[in-house]
């Protein structure tokens, strides 16, 4: 009888495509909510929310228009990609838990905006590039000891591999 070994990594990429899966559907529904022109299901329009927070009513596309392209980024099969789409949603969700902290709502209504902004810091560490300057070049492959080797200006680049 042969025996099934499974390896530990599939179960963690398992389950960072699930989270990457979650927060892809919560942002475009936010998305959604955030252009939607009427009541939603998370209660009256964001267009009054928004007032009440005290930003102008138009501030709700600009916050739409950011959840829906780091959305984007985090499908896209490529690190600083996915990097990137999750740091401007950690920016944009610290600016909603700062706003949230500030508002005098009920806890179960300020409890997914802490939540979100932990699960995106997690994706936001789990694909930190090396280097800071690959951001800056992203038409490169994402390979660990290349794109180093390429950023850094005045380092040889690495050798290629011989084709077998």
């Amino acid at each position: 009888m042969a025996e099934v070994v499974r390896t530990p990594g599939r179960w963690r990429r398992r389950l960072a495509a699930a989270l990457i899966a979650y927060l892809v559907v919560a942002f475009l529904v936010g998305m959604v909510t955030k252009f939607w022109p009427g009541p939603t299901f998370f209660g009256p329009a964001y267009s009054v929310k928004f007032t009440d927070w005290g930003w102008p009513s138009w501030m709700r596309f600009v916050a739409g228009a950011v959840e829906g392209i780091c959305a984007v980024l985090l499908v896209v099969p490529r690190r600083r990609a996915r990097f990137l789409g999750a740091a401007a949603l950690v920016f944009l969700l610290a600016g909603a838990v700062t706003t949230h902290l500030l508002d005098a709502a009920p806890l179960y209504e300020e409890v997914s905006a802490p939540f979100h902004l932990l699960l995106t810091m997690g994706v936001a560490l789990a694909n930190w590039p090396p280097d800071w300057r690959l951001l800056l070049r992203p038409w490169e492959p994402d390979g660990p000891a290349r794109d180093v080797a390429a950023a850094v200006p005045g380092e040889p680049r690495a050798p290629a591999r011989p084709a077998v």
